[in-house]
């Protein structure tokens, strides 16, 4: 199957028909190394290049495009920052599941867990467990009693700090064998030795659940459509409307400004809202969430609550970008709002199913 040009109104980057067919073909004979896999699907789709039609010409699958995609962002990251010279030729051929599970760090904490990751031979799964230590980590207020700032002491506080919370012996033996693993200082490596001795045992609070939704039946997903005024109207004023084109799982209508409309059913917590604003983003990128997949979601967060919940995710600044995140104890960040809502779309089997006129209710 030849992949069909996209529609130039929904190309953000141009590509011509040359460098497409060398993008295609490298992708399709697996050319080069993983990173510039990467980069040629990432070219492609912001040239208006669907995953699905990119899968279908090369056989890449949309989730490993995604995967390539991200680690490779990681990759040119830890690239640009202070690791070794043999860090960057260990993941140059293999590593980009494991460089993925980075992506939640910052530039620093990238190279520092890319380093982690080859000095102590971890996997994709390893490095999954680290890279959410060092996020917890970072985030603390100040460095825990005899853990520094070293990223192996971060990952080593996380490992004794569950130890900390079982009384399943055999399961806190192996917290406490990962904490002397990664520990770096001698001071994190005597505070993790104090949990052979001491078996005092610290209940923690489990993180609660996202308040996911999904979307279950056609009448849920609203249709927007423009206001022209109120009569009388001229026909200058029916042609001055524009051309509304709902896109996206969540139907976003943009319009020529900056902004755009999602519309909503009018659930109880939508109504109640204050001051809602709502934004997009992979189910991955979400802490604590057990989806099986990953998809696309609408965060809706009210502005207007700021004040800690110790049952509730709030979005937060973390160098300069929103992230959301839970709390056990109330932060010293500000809190840009309390997330509502997070929406999954509707599952479609058959989209036209809906728009059959003699589809109807029994």
């Amino acid at each position: 199957m030849t992949v069909q040009p996209p529609d130039p109104s929904e190309q953000s980057s141009s590509l011509d028909s040359e460098a497409v067919a060398v993008l295609l073909k490298q992708l399709r004979r697996k050319e080069e190394n993983w990173v510039a896999w990467g980069q040629a699907c990432q070219q492609l789709q912001k040239a208006g290049y669907s995953p699905q039609q990119i899968f279908e010409e090369t056989g890449f699958e949309p989730v490993q495009q995604n995967q390539v995609i991200v680690a490779a962002q990681v990759y040119q990251s830890i690239a640009s920052g202070a690791v070794s010279p043999d860090v960057l030729a260990r993941f140059e051929r293999t590593g980009s599941d494991t460089l993925y599970e980075f992506r939640i760090l910052t530039q620093t904490d990238r190279a520092a867990a890319a380093t982690l990751a080859v000095e102590k031979g971890l996997d994709s799964e390893a490095a999954r467990d680290v890279a959410k230590a060092m996020k917890e980590y970072s985030r603390l207020s100040s460095q825990p009693t005899g853990f520094t700032a070293a990223a192996g002491d971060g990952v080593a506080y996380f490992y004794w700090k569950l130890a900390r919370q079982q009384t399943d012996l055999q399961i806190r033996s192996r917290h406490i064998a990962q904490a002397l693993r990664f520990a770096e200082s001698e001071t994190a490596r005597k505070q993790v030795e104090q949990l052979l001795t001491d078996f005092t045992v610290t209940r923690s609070r489990p993180a609660p659940r996202l308040p996911f939704y999904r979307l279950e039946s056609a009448t849920e997903q609203p249709r927007i459509l423009p206001v022209v005024g109120k009569l009388p109207l001229s026909i200058a004023d029916l042609q001055a409307v524009p051309l509304i084109e709902p896109q996206g799982t969540f139907q976003l209508v943009q319009f020529s400004g900056t902004g755009a409309w999602v519309s909503l059913p009018s659930w109880q917590v939508i109504y109640a809202a204050e001051d809602p604003i709502a934004f997009l983003a992979d189910s991955d990128r979400l802490p604590n969430n057990d989806l099986e997949i990953v998809e696309e979601v609408l965060i809706v967060v009210d502005r207007a609550e700021r004040e800690w919940q110790d049952n509730s995710y709030f979005a937060i600044e973390q160098d300069g970008q929103i992230q959301i995140d839970w709390f056990e104890d109330a932060p010293e960040k500000t809190l840009l709002g309390r997330v509502i809502l997070v929406l999954r779309p509707k599952k479609v089997l058959d989209e036209g199913y809906n728009k059959e006129l003699w589809q109807i209710d029994e």
